[in-house]
């Protein structure tokens, strides 16, 4: 697959505004500001793609990007759902980010994967343990990108890594890529893993 070729294509707020599945798709969710936007924007070679923000909770609708398969026919659709865990939500945003999510994963759409974001620099937070849970519950495959591990040395990671396996149950069992935005660890996996699922 050509990750050059990857395009904006349409954002949606609401559960009656998503479409009907186009093609496999690649899902990333995490808490807000944990770089889905960053990791989207590495991952495709691009600066500006996915739009970033410092601040928390920018990113409220599922945005789709579409990138074509090759030597395959078709394209490949790429998920950014909106950041979870903002905590200045109003209780009508956070009922309408539960509406938007369940009407994403439950519309019967060719999901090869999910990439779930951690921030490698600190333990999950009950969010991120809960969307584990989800995913899992729903049967959906799924796979964990630790961010920002840039920010970390040699000595920090490691206790991390031994921290995660402690802290969540399963843990041990799942395929986890350490990634940067900033330096570009963890893209040529992420990309490698990709392309086996799309037979791009």
């Amino acid at each position: 697959m050509n990750y050059n070729l990857a395009a904006f294509d349409r954002s949606f707020g609401l559960e009656s505004q998503l479409p009907p599945p186009e093609g496999p798709e690649i899902v990333f969710s995490g808490r807000s500001n944990v770089g889905k936007s960053s990791a989207i924007n590495r991952l495709f070679r691009r600066k500006a793609l996915a739009r970033t923000s410092a601040t928390p909770g920018k990113t409220t609708t599922v945005n789709f990007f579409t990138c074509p398969l090759t030597p395959a026919p078709g394209k490949a659709v790429f998920v950014d759902l909106p950041g979870y865990g903002y905590a200045k939500r109003s209780a009508s945003e956070r009922e309408r980010w539960g509406r938007l999510i369940d009407g994403y994963f439950g519309g019967g759409r060719d999901i090869r994967m999910v990439a779930q974001l951690i921030d490698a620099r600190h333990p999950a937070s009950e969010d991120d343990r809960m969307m584990l849970d989800y995913l899992a519950a729903r049967g959906l495959p799924f796979l964990v990108l630790l961010t920002k591990v840039d920010k970390l040395n040699k000595t920090e990671r490691a206790a991390r890594l031994e921290g995660f396996a402690r802290e969540i149950p399963g843990w041990s069992g799942w395929t986890v890529i350490p990634f940067s935005a900033v330096t570009g660890e963890g893209v040529e996996p992420l990309r490698a893993l990709l392309d086996g699922l799309l037979g791009a």
